[in-house]
C-alpha cells in the first residue's frame, strides 16, 4: 500500500455467534483528510471503528498505521499509535472540572500531589488550539453538550491523536453547536489531523469530507470523491436500491369527526396555554426550535411531568395521567427522543421489550404465559420487520432503526391508540427512515393517531397532516397541509413571544 495512507484496514472480517458483522471491508485514510463513512444502520460502521480502537478484535484482516502492520488493536496500542474515537456517549465526569476531565486517568503531578494549576494551564492551551472558549475550572456538568464534546476532542488532540474517528458527532448538538463543531473539524484538518466522520446526515458529509466510503451489509461498496458524488447516488449505494421518494404515499384516512386527543389551555412543565386537537387517522406535527417546549408538552400528556392547569381529553373523556403507567393504561404511548436511555431496555431481549407493557395482562399469579409472550414478540417482529436472528437477541445489539421498531412494537402490543413520536428518525439512516415513515402511515391508516415532534423541517412537512409550531413554551402558529412552507414555519418558530411579535 502507498505510504500516503496513515490508516489502512485490509479485508476486515468480524463474526459473532450467528451474525457476520463485517464480511470484507477495506478502508484507506490519507493524512489531513476527512473521510466520510456512511451506510445504513447495521451496515457495520460501529464494528469497523471499534476494530480501529481495540474495542473489537477482528476475526481476520490487517490494520496498518503509518505502514506498520497489526492483526489486531488494543486500546493501548491505538492510543500509542495516535488513534482516538469520539463516541456519541461522552466519557466525561460531570463533577470534575474541564481541566480534570482533560487529564482524566493521567493527571499532572508535582511529586505525589496532583498539580491542578499545571493541568489548568495545559487545558487552556488545548482549548486555545481548537479556538474554543472554555474555562478550565468550570465543572463539566455546567457546560453545554457542545462544550462537553469539545473537551473530548481536546483530550484526543492533547494526547497527540493523529487519526480522529467521530461517530455521529452532531447527533446530540443544537444547530449552533453543530456549526462550532464543523469549524473545529475544518481546523483539525488544516493542522494535519486525519478524520473519519460518520454521519447519517448526508449534508454534513458533503460539507466536510474529501472522500466518501460506503459500506453495506458488512461489505465495502465503493469510495467516491465528494465533489463528484450526488445524494441520490449515495442513497442508492447505501440501500442497494433506487429510492424514488423519501416519504411513502399515504391516503387521507383522517376521521375529522373523531377527536382522539384534545388539550384545552394546558399549562405545565414550562408550557403555557396549550390548546390542540388530534383526530383519528391523523399525523399532527409539532414544530419549533430546540427548547421550544415540544418534548415538555409530550411529557405532560404522557404523565411523566405534572399538568398545572387546563384540561386533557382522550376520546372525549377528561383524563389527568399522573404517571406513564396511567397514560399507557389509557392507550397513550411515547417513543422518546433518546431511545437508548428512555425508550428500550438495551440489555434485555427483543421479546422482553415488546412484552414489557403487557406482562401483567399475560401473567397469572405472577407467572408469565411464555407461549403468549413468545407469540406476541414474533407477531410484531414479523409485522414491523425487525431484522434480527431471534427474538432473544439483546436490543443493544440491534441497529438504531431496529431499536426504534422494537419500541414501536411494544406500544402496538399494548394496543396504544395515541402514539407520540419525539424525533422519530434521529440517528437513523435514510433507508431505515423510510421504514419508520411507512410504519407511521400504517398506524394512522389503522385508525390510530400520531403526534410527531421533529426538528427536521423536511420530515415535518413530508409526514404531517397539520403542523402546530411552538416557541418559548407557547403555540405560535397552526398550518394545514396546503399552507406548509419552510419559511412560514421558521417565522413562527422564531417568534418573540414575550414581546408578542408572533408573525409569519
Amino acid at each position: 500500500m502507498s505510504e500516503e495512507y496513515v490508516l489502512e484496514l485490509e479485508h476486515i472480517r468480524k463474526v459473532y455467534p450467528g451474525v457476520v458483522a463485517l464480511k470484507d471491508v477495506t478502508l484507506q485514510l490519507r493524512k489531513g483528510e476527512v473521510l466520510g463513512l456512511i451506510g445504513e444502520n447495521g451496515a457495520g460502521k460501529s464494528t469497523l471503528i471499534k476494530c480501529c480502537s481495540g474495542a473489537v478484535i477482528p476475526t481476520s484482516g490487517k490494520i496498518k498505521v503509518n505502514g506498520k502492520e497489526f492483526d489486531r488493536m488494543t486500546p493501548q496500542l491505538a492510543a500509542e499509535n495516535g488513534i482516538a474515537i469520539i463516541y456519541q456517549e461522552f466519557n466525561n465526569v460531570g463533577e470534575l472540572s474541564a481541566a480534570e476531565n482533560l487529564f482524566l486517568g493521567r493527571p499532572i503531578r508535582n511529586g505525589f500531589m496532583i498539580d491542578r494549576k499545571a493541568m489548568e494551564a495545559e487545558a487552556a492551551k488545548a482549548f486555545e488550539q481548537l479556538r474554543i472558549r472554555i474555562n478550565p475550572r468550570e465543572l463539566v456538568k455546567n457546560l453545554s453538550v457542545g462544550y462537553q464534546q469539545m473537551i473530548e476532542i481536546a483530550k484526543a488532540i492533547q494526547q497527540n491523536a493523529k487519526v480522529l474517528i467521530m461517530d455521529e458527532p452532531s447527533a446530540p448538538l443544537t444547530s449552533n453547536e453543530v456549526e462550532s463543531m464543523f469549524k473545529v473539524v475544518e481546523l483539525l484538518r488544516e493542522q494535519g489531523v486525519s478524520i473519519i466522520y460518520i454521519s447519517h446526515r448526508l449534508e454534513e458529509i458533503f460539507r466536510l469530507s474529501d472522500r466518501i466510503e460506503v459500506i453495506r451489509d458488512g461489505e465495502y461498496v465503493t469510495t467516491l470523491i465528494t465533489p463528484e458524488a450526488t445524494v441520490d447516488e449515495l442513497i442508492r449505494l447505501m440501500v442497494g436500491r433506487e429510492m424514488t421518494q423519501k416519504y411513502p404515499a399515504r391516503k387521507d384516512c383522517i376521521d375529522r369527526s373523531n377527536v382522539v386527543l384534545e388539550l384545552k389551555n394546558v399549562c405545565g412543565n414550562g408550557d403555557r396555554d396549550m390548546s390542540l386537537k388530534v383526530h383519528a387517522g391523523e399525523v399532527l406535527g409539532l414544530g419549533g426550535l430546540v427548547g421550544a417546549g415540544r418534548t415538555e408538552l409530550a411529557e405532560v400528556i404522557f404523565g411523566s411531568k405534572a399538568k398545572e392547569s387546563g384540561q386533557i381529553f382522550l376520546n372525549g373523556k377528561e383524563i389527568n395521567p399522573k404517571s406513564p403507567r396511567e397514560a399507557i393504561d389509557l392507550g397513550i404511548a411515547l417513543v422518546p427522543e433518546d431511545r437508548k436511555r428512555h425508550g428500550a431496555l438495551l440489555t434485555n431481549s427483543i421479546k422482553n421489550n415488546i412484552n414489557m407493557p403487557i406482562y401483567e395482562r399475560i401473567s397469572k399469579a405472577s407467572v408469565i404465559n411464555s407461549s403468549t409472550e413468545k407469540a406476541t414478540a414474533e407477531k410484531y417482529r414479523e409485522q414491523i420487520q425487525i431484522k434480527c436472528p431471534t427474538i432473544n437477541q439483546l436490543v443493544k445489539n440491534l441497529s438504531g432503526g431496529n431499536q426504534q421498531k422494537v419500541i414501536l412494537g411494544k406500544w402496538l402490543a399494548a394496543d396504544s391508540q395515541l402514539i407520540i413520536f419525539d424525533e422519530p428518525t434521529r440517528g437513523i439512516d435514510v433507508g431505515a427512515k423510510y421504514e419508520i415513515y411507512r410504519l407511521i402511515n400504517d398506524l394512522v391508516e389503522s385508525g390510530r393517531s400520531v403526534l410527531m415532534i421533529s426538528s427536521e423541517m423536511e420530515e415535518l412537512i413530508g409526514m404531517s397532516d397539520r403542523i402546530i409550531v411552538l416557541a418559548e413554551g407557547v403555540m405560535t402558529g397552526e398550518l394545514s397541509k396546503d399552507e406548509f412552507n419552510a419559511d412560514t414555519i421558521m417565522a413562527y418558530a422564531s417568534a418573540i413571544v414575550d414581546n408578542k411579535e408572533v408573525t409569519a
